[in-house]
């Protein structure tokens, strides 16, 4: 029996999952609204490698948060999952995320009546973990 790699199941990252190639989650005006956010830093004297620039890594992030799919499922044609990760929560702990979500929302005529400073989030989906108690 001959066996070639093309019939290995493939590990990692699932690249035969879409068919199609996802739209650009932002327009470029969009982007140009927040773009001064994102910080490019200079790649260091040490070498190595330099960073995937911000957009790719952001569309990355708002691929995963209006799907809901796992990190290791994000398409091809984004930047890793862990640098998306990454990003992800660098932006967070600096604010910088916060601060382009508020923009964004901001610029939206339709949605002025939304109020930032109150959120819910719907957990009904999560288990209790060892038992914890019933809510009141």
């Amino acid at each position: 029996m001959h066996l070639t790699l093309r019939w290995w199941p493939s590990r990692g990252r699932n690249i035969t999952g879409f068919r199609t190639v996802p739209k650009s989650e932002l327009t470029d005006g969009q982007w140009f609204l927040i773009a001064d956010l994102f910080v490019e830093l200079p790649m260091s004297s040490a070498g190595g490698r330099s960073r995937v620039a911000p957009r790719p890594c952001f569309e990355g992030i708002l691929w995963i948060l209006r799907t809901g799919a796992r990190w290791q499922d994000l398409p091809v044609q984004y930047p890793s999952p862990a640098t998306c990760w990454r990003r992800l929560q660098e932006w967070t702990e600096s604010g910088v995320l916060h601060a382009a979500w508020e923009r964004l929302l901001e610029q939206r005529s339709d949605l002025r009546r939304l109020r930032l400073d109150e959120a819910i989030a719907d957990g009904t989906f999560a288990a209790a973990k060892k038992g914890a108690r019933t809510s009141a």
